[in-house]
């Protein structure tokens, strides 16, 4: 933080809560007591009504605003929800500057809109990391490599753990690739990224991916890609047709499976139509059903998923 956004990050710690001791904004602004003496000085030299009082700490003169932005109380709830999600959501630099825009949101709400901004948000909460902390804090710092290596247009080698073993039964891969973008999707940070091995733009879950560093090869995104147009190759192309019990079709729709493609209910039970690139992909969610799902077709995934049944009864 350079000396011009410490000074401002005074004023508006100062809008926000008040009264704060030089030690208190040190700590904040992660410097020297004796800095933010110098700075309140320079803030007071040109026309910052700063106070201080002896064991009290420093204030504004009251009615004193920077800067005079106004927002309904809707749309500060909107802003500061979004500083609640990329908190949670994106690496740790974002994280804090998310908090700082918090921060500087809060302190130029007038105190009635403040007021009905807490109230709202007080009824409202993100539950967005279903992932374990462990998987949760190197996904972050995954995260941080990749757009680093973004800024940089340099391209990146990961070692990657897939989630279907190859037929040998090797579940890890490596890869050097060049990152074209990331994004959020309901199971987590995907990597967009072409594929030095495959030659193709290819999909990786940040999740997955460890050993993860930044060559010094260079890259260029391609011309004609642009990440918010982007859409992938859908390479679905086996059908499987399930039947459900029907006193659980409404949980089924809940579950909203990706591969899940049409469904009907009937008076003998859920018809769900899927479509997957491999019956695999689809198996374990299938056994968590139980006994409230029969798999109509194909035959072959059929019998697959009888043979998962008969080795699970083997335990017991």
């Amino acid at each position: 933080m350079n000396k011009t956004e410490r000074q401002l990050a005074i004023i508006l710690e100062l809008q926000r809560i008040k009264v704060l001791k030089a030690e208190g904004l040190a700590v904040k602004l992660e410097t020297s007591v004796r800095t933010i003496y110098r700075d309140i000085q320079a803030l007071s030299e040109v026309g910052v009504p700063i106070v201080g009082a002896t064991g009290v700490g420093y204030s504004l003169i009251e009615g004193y605003f920077l800067p005079p932005v106004n927002f309904t109380a809707e749309e500060a709830v909107s802003l500061l929800i979004g500083a609640d999600f990329i908190e949670q959501q994106f690496d740790n630099q974002y994280s804090r500057n998310a908090q700082s825009s918090r921060r500087k949101i809060e302190a130029i709400l007038p105190e009635p809109i403040q007021n009905e901004a807490d109230q709202a948000r007080s009824n409202i909460r993100l539950l967005l990391n279903l992932n374990s902390q462990e998987i949760e804090v190197k996904e972050k710092t995954h995260l941080a490599t990749i757009r680093e290596a973004m800024l940089k247009g340099k391209k990146i080698h990961i070692k990657y753990h897939k989630r279907l073993p190859e037929a040998d039964g090797n579940r890890e891969t490596i890869r050097t690739v060049a990152p074209l973008g990331l994004v959020l999707v309901q199971t987590g940070w995907m990597l967009i990224a072409n594929c030095d091995l495959r030659r193709e733009t290819r999909h990786f879950k940040v999740a997955r991916i460890s050993d993860l560093a930044i060559t010094e090869e260079k890259f260029e995104i391609p011309s004609d890609f642009n990440l918010h147009d982007y859409r992938p190759p859908d390479a679905r192309n086996i059908r499987i047709r399930a039947l459900f019990n029907a006193s659980i079709a409404d949980k089924v729709k809940e579950a909203n499976n990706y591969f899940m493609e049409d469904s009907e209910l009937h008076a003998d039970g859920y018809y769900v139509n899927f479509r997957v690139r491999e019956p695999e992909e689809l198996l374990q969610w299938i056994l968590s059903w139980g006994a409230d799902v029969v798999i109509l077709e194909p035959e072959s995934f059929r019998n697959r998923v009888k043979e998962e049944i008969q080795k699970m009864m083997k335990h017991y």
